[in-house]
């Protein structure tokens, strides 16, 4: 048994872990395949923008990593773009698609419609990205029933249901914290092994199974440290 405390650190993960890469043997560490899901949003901006080639120095600045480590990244897909060239756009989107597995689009279940729930309901960039949400569920008989973005809201008694019906592979968790952990259970259970938590909460969680915690209180609390650093920093200078 485990916890998602070491998965919520994103790029901070110890050196020595590391993830599977879809293409293959080749061992990706998981501070790369954080970074690789940067560069396939500025990838898909770019294109958008109408480039077909892109260079690393570009690349990099567009996805706030120095080039150096950027092409070190790349490399573990075999890709290392053409002296005085570039990347191959087109290519190399493709390439970082395929090994995050999102070449084709995986089915999520959103499971809590709260604020926060209703509020990834009703996003539309998932689609974009490689992502489908295929259910709603929720727990409250006034919510279980009701259409949401085109979706029936099924009860949380119908998952192991919903999950086989719909072929679901990811849960977005976003209940209390307090159902949290029995939610969880209920997910592992029905076969789901990729959970991504903003529950204010650490769930335990077997071995098999990933979870990414989104905590945004906590990102606020850095960015407050950072605030009074650099106040503390213009006070000294006024001194």
């Amino acid at each position: 048994m485990r916890t998602d405390r070491d998965a919520s650190r994103g790029a901070g993960f110890p050196p020595d872990r590391r993830a599977d890469d879809r293409l293959g043997d080749v061992r990706i560490p998981e501070a790369t395949v954080a970074r690789l899901a940067t560069y396939l949003r500025v990838c898909g901006t770019l294109g958008e923008r109408g480039l077909s080639t892109v260079s690393s120095e570009e690349l990099a600045v567009a996805a706030g990593v120095n080039s150096a480590k950027l092409r070190k990244d790349l490399s573990y897909l075999g890709s290392y773009g053409i002296r005085g060239v570039g990347y191959d756009l087109a290519t190399l989107t493709e390439q970082i698609a395929r090994t995050l597995g999102v070449s084709v689009h995986r089915s999520v279940v959103l499971i809590g419609l709260g604020n926060l729930g209703l509020a990834l309901a009703n996003y539309g960039g998932f689609g974009s990205r490689g992502f489908r949400i295929r259910a709603l569920i929720d727990a409250d008989p006034y919510r279980v029933g009701t259409t949401v973005c085109g979706l029936f809201v099924r009860d949380i008694a119908e998952l192991d249901q919903v999950v086989a019906e719909e072929n679901i592979t990811i849960a977005i968790v976003t209940t209390p914290a307090s159902v949290a952990q029995d939610v969880c259970d209920r997910v592992v259970a029905a076969g789901i092994t990729s959970i991504l938590n903003f529950a204010p909460v650490v769930l335990a969680v077997p071995s098999s199974v990933d979870v990414r915690k989104v905590d945004l209180a906590a990102e606020l609390q850095i960015l407050s440290f950072h605030e009074s650093r650099k106040s503390a920093a213009v006070g000294a200078g006024l001194r």
